[in-house]
């Protein structure tokens, strides 16, 4: 047999074999995938997520101070600006003098409620003298009367006791009237205490509104985390509502995974899940599902889709998976919020 013939014979041996190869290689890889994800739900729609608390000016002001910088770590309470306060110092020196005011004027209005009961009582002894008076002038009269009538004395005399007499019941009518002008008074007083009274309370609220502002001059860090976004600077005039600063919590990072409607069917809260990040490569991160969002990611959107328009298209919707990274991993200090991960959940 010659060179060629079995050269030409060896070729027609190598190809089935090299086609066979090619053909058990393709069917492992699909068998391997198929039960792969028989067990597995992946996707490469997920990132890094954290809490994220914005820190928001509760009162205008001038910036004072700054005592933070760009991406440095803070803890809660920590001071990160203080405003220049001067103008509610003043705010608060006002309200608790018109506090201070409101309380002496109800000193002063008891005072004069308990000079005018003291008054009644000196009203009263009058009313008791005039009636004594009254008593003695007409038994006087009477007797005058009686002299008179026996002529035993002069029309003069009878005259001026007769005078004493109506004169002393004019002093007990005076007396008497005297009385309720008293009460009156009295109950007029109360009355103007209780309104000076019922103005404390606001001047209270007052005072401690002005404190209340005062203190927001302080501008304290929410939670722990690290200080980004800072959007103030020395000297500016911020207002309020206006956010200056987030606070990122780098403590508690966790997963937000969008998963195709079609993967829910295999997914339960605790199961196993393998996290690889994009940016730190041969790196898995491990984690478990926590929860499931209340709704697809197309509901929660500006502007979500209506299928009742007429023009609709079936469209693989796609809904948020809450996944919670272990504790006590190292790794996990160097994640970002944003960062893009792959997600792999371990079904069975």
């Amino acid at each position: 047999m010659s060179d060629k013939t079995k050269k030409s014979k060896g070729k027609k041996i190598i190809f089935p074999i090299l086609l066979a190869t090619v053909l058990v290689l393709a069917l492992i890889f699909t068998l391997k995938e198929y039960y792969y994800f028989q067990s597995h739900e992946v996707t490469d729609n997920a990132q890094v997520d954290a809490d994220i608390s914005p820190v928001i000016a509760r009162v205008g002001g001038y910036v004072k101070d700054i005592r933070f910088e760009d991406n440095q770590q803070v803890k809660a309470g920590d001071t990160l600006i203080i405003l220049d306060d001067r103008d509610y110092k003043i705010k608060l020196q006002q309200a608790e003098a018109a506090l201070a005011s409101a309380k002496q004027m109800l000193n002063v209005s008891k005072y004069a409620i308990a000079e005018t009961r003291s008054n009644i009582a000196t009203a009263k002894a009058n009313v008791d003298a005039a009636k004594v008076k009254l008593w003695k002038a007409t038994e006087d009269f009477n007797r005058y009367k009686n002299l008179y009538d026996d002529h035993a004395i002069t029309k003069a005399q009878y005259d001026a006791m007769k005078a004493e007499k109506e004169s002393a019941e004019a002093a007990l009518e005076a007396a008497q009237s005297q009385v309720p002008v008293i009460n009156t008074r009295v109950s007029t007083n109360q009355q103007q205490a209780d309104a000076t009274a019922a103005n404390i309370s606001p001047r209270e609220s007052d005072v401690d509104f002005a404190k209340l502002q005062l203190s927001y001059t302080v501008i304290l860090a929410p939670a722990d985390g690290i200080a980004s976004k800072r959007n103030v600077q020395l000297g500016q005039l911020v207002q309020p509502g206006q956010p200056m600063l987030s606070i990122v919590d780098d403590k508690g990072l966790y997963i937000t995974a969008n998963f195709k409607e079609t993967q829910l069917g295999s997914l339960k809260v605790g199961e196993k899940v393998d996290i690889s990040v994009d940016a730190f490569k041969h790196t898995t991160v491990k984690g478990s599902v926590e929860s499931f969002a209340g709704a697809t990611g197309a509901k929660f959107s500006l502007l979500p889709p209506d299928n009742a328009t007429g023009n609709f298209v079936k469209v693989v919707q796609r809904v948020p998976v809450r996944i919670r990274l272990e504790a006590d991993q190292d790794f996990i200090s160097k994640l970002r919020p944003g960062m893009s991960v792959k997600v792999v959940v371990h079904t069975k």
